[in-house]
């Protein structure tokens, strides 16, 4: 079967990059797929993570003010995907042009959508003025209607179903990054969070609760890794509660395997999510989790006080409670991470990427 992946970029270190190196890998490697990635304006030939060798690339580029660049774009993938006549396209890509490309591309073949963030990717603040309440409730209308169009609409979560209307609507998480054979012993006095520096990931509510953290446990350190954003201003709020000498600020590592299996604790403080991948990568480690409640993902990933700890989302004393809650209870701690480990193996790779093969054939049959 030939498959073509469209998306934006492969070559960073967010999720989507990760897990589209899981599923395209596995599906060239174990199940023979032909699969090839249509890019748009990459300009790095080297990709953060491990793709299968047997994956093709093909880049579009397109410069220009907007009508330029979106003609070239559309006129570019139109003879792109004619070449290589596929038979399931995926459409990877968040922004608004991803929904418009059945209709961009005359609808060649069978054709998926896979969306990896929550509507909620929407807000980039806590206010909001009018003129933006309205370019949002115009941008979910275009949505809506270009979203019918495709055979599948596929979201993270069961969560993530309330926020679409359509009847082609179908689940499948993201896999598993890993599942090692050693554990994390739980020892350290580390809590770990990962992710890009963002309104979404929420640190700023995260150092908040790390005060009252700080406060009783002051040999506990915080380790955040991710793409650092100097405008978040992270540094300065550190600086003004106090906390700044048990806070690291990292950017993205390769071998954030290590970094999981060094942490006692992992939090994640989103305002928002797709899934939170996050999460499961922790949980393989036996780290347990503490997180908001946040749309969406957690609750999907969590049960709560038994493989991990749900927090109401944006209360950040009952993140702060939950933190030393497990910090305290080195037992409890413990049964914790077991259960998470445990738990988590529901999204080993080859089961959740022989949902997507299984997908992929029905789509093929029609």
């Amino acid at each position: 079967m030939k498959l073509v992946y469209i998306v934006n970029r492969i070559d960073g270190p967010g999720g989507l990059e990760r897990v589209l190196s899981i599923k395209a890998s596995l599906l060239a490697d174990k199940h023979n797929y032909d699969v090839h990635v249509i890019t748009l304006n990459q300009d790095n030939d080297t990709l953060f993570y491990d793709f299968s060798p047997k994956i093709s690339y093909h880049n579009i580029i397109a410069s220009g003010n907007p009508l330029v660049h979106t003609y070239k774009y559309i006129f570019e993938l139109r003879k792109m995907v004619k070449k290589l006549n596929p038979d399931v396209i995926a459409v990877c890509d968040d922004g608004l042009k991803g929904f418009f490309v059945p209709l961009i591309l005359g609808k060649p073949c069978p054709m998926i959508y896979e969306r990896h963030v929550s509507k909620n990717v929407a807000l980039v603040n806590e206010s909001r003025s009018v003129l933006s309440k309205i370019s949002t409730s115009l941008k979910f209308g275009l949505m809506n209607f270009g979203g019918k169009f495709y055979n599948n609409f596929v979201v993270l979560t069961k969560g993530n179903l309330n926020e679409w209307k359509f009847k082609n609507l179908k689940v499948i998480p993201n896999p598993l990054s890993f599942y090692p054979q050693d554990k994390s012993s739980l020892k350290n006095k580390k809590v770990l969070a990962v992710g890009k520096q963002s309104f979404q990931k929420g640190y700023d509510r995260l150092l908040k609760s790390w005060k009252a953290i700080y406060a009783k446990h002051p040999d506990w350190s915080l380790d955040i890794y991710g793409t650092i954003s100097k405008k978040e201003g992270l540094d300065d709020l550190a600086n003004d509660l106090g906390i700044a000498s048990s806070i690291n600020f990292y950017p993205p590592v390769k071998n954030i395997a290590d970094k999981y299996k060094e942490a006692s604790i992992y939090v994640m403080s989103s305002r928002y999510e797709g899934f939170g991948m996050v999460l499961t990568e922790a949980m393989a480690y036996g780290v347990p989790c503490v997180s908001f409640d946040c749309p969406y993902g957690p609750s999907d990933i969590i049960t709560n006080n038994e493989n991990g700890i749900l927090v109401k989302n944006n209360d950040t004393d009952g993140l702060a409670n939950g933190i030393n809650y497990l910090i305290d209870n080195d037992e409890i701690r413990s049964e914790m991470g077991v259960k998470a480990r445990e738990n988590v193996q529901r999204y080993m790779p080859e089961k959740i990427v022989e949902k997507w093969h299984v997908l992929f054939k029905s789509l093929k049959r029609q």
